[in-house]
């Protein structure tokens, strides 16, 4: 098929090669546009399904999702609050202010 399409372009070598990086660009063209976006519901990349009980019951092998030690629902290996901890940033926006840095 493909020597088919190469000895039919036109215009001797620099046309072929032109032709035929036109014909896969719109062979890719075709298929990001069109193919793809018809496909994607039907594959199950984004099927993901999280429910908070995931994070507290434990892992589906029956152990805790914590590591083992310490108080199975804190999420603390050393059995302490996890609340104890002072967090250097922000934990209720996205957008932490950065730390001054100056040039030396």
């Amino acid at each position: 098929m493909y020597a088919w399409i190469w000895r039919k372009l036109p215009f001797g070598l620099p046309g072929k090669l032109i032709g035929s990086t036109l014909l896969a660009g719109l062979a890719l063209m075709l298929l990001w546009f069109v193919v793809f976006p018809w496909a994607e519901p039907l594959l199950p990349f984004d099927d993901v399904q999280v429910t908070e009980g995931d994070f507290t019951d434990g892992d589906p092998g029956g152990g805790p999702v914590d590591g083992g030690g310490g108080d199975p629902g804190s999420g603390d290996p050393d059995g302490g609050d996890l609340d104890d901890f002072e967090l250097p940033y922000d934990t209720e926006t996205n957008n932490p202010v950065p730390p001054d840095v100056t040039d030396d």
